[in-house]
């Protein structure tokens, strides 16, 4: 377990030009107001709520407290009725199907702690509920289940490192992951992506609701409100 500093913690990295594709999309498919509860789902609510009513949204719904924080910056919140813009448009999340109408708004991200060399039947995290069947190398990431890397996920989901999609290995823990790097070579520091961007991880937060039961929704907001949030285009 490695400590719970902004350093080791995951970032949920929020898109500049998704978001505004992804309000421009929402507003044109109908719709008034947009739902911005649970900081905007973990993106925000004063970004959002700045770009989603600059699209053409009439209001914004919103817990108390993202009221209080909207009001300063001028922007009316409301904390009542119900919200009628596609979120899945709004903050780029895939369908059923796990098709994205709107790129991903949010990308979470671990790094490379380092690297261990595995042999066959060498066991990692606990209980050891996986053994290596061949050698291989495995890489300790940041992010666990204290960050909303639920730990259903242990053995049957992905991270993507350096453009290719690697399995998780193990249990998560409360704080790191072990990901099999099945014959690659990545270096400590290297970035992971669980979910999100543009590369294999693009539709990845609907594996981790086939695996969790959970909804996307939830689970981005769970992941967004323990991330440290960083921006990029």
């Amino acid at each position: 377990m490695c400590d719970t500093t902004s350093s080791s913690l995951p970032r949920a990295m929020i898109s500049r030009s998704a978001l505004a594709a992804g309000a421009s999309a929402a507003v044109a498919a109908g719709g008034r107001v947009a739902d911005l509860r649970r900081d905007a789902w973990g993106h925000g609510v004063l970004a959002v709520a700045q770009v989603v009513t600059a699209a053409g949204a009439e209001n914004v719904l919103v817990d108390a407290q993202g009221e209080v924080a909207l009001q300063l910056e001028g922007i009316h919140g409301v904390t009542t009725g119900e919200p009628d813009i596609d979120a899945s448009l709004l903050y780029g999340i895939p369908d059923s199907d796990r098709e994205l109408a709107t790129r991903p708004v949010m990308r979470l991200t671990g790094r490379v702690l380092s690297t261990k060399r595995l042999r066959p039947g060498d066991a990692v995290s606990y209980g050891y509920t996986y053994r290596a069947s061949r050698d291989t190398v495995v890489a300790l990431v940041t992010g666990g289940y204290a960050q909303g890397i639920v730990r259903a996920l242990g053995n049957r989901a992905e991270v993507e490192i350096d453009g290719v999609s690697r399995p998780i290995v193990g249990r998560v823990a409360m704080d790191v992951c072990v990901v099999d790097l099945q014959g690659a070579d990545v270096a400590a520091g290297t970035e992971a992506t669980y979910f999100g961007g543009e590369g294999p991880a693009s539709s990845g937060i609907s594996r981790w609701a086939a695996v969790t039961g959970m909804s996307a929704a939830e689970l981005i907001t769970v992941a967004g409100a323990h991330a440290v949030r960083g921006w990029e285009a």
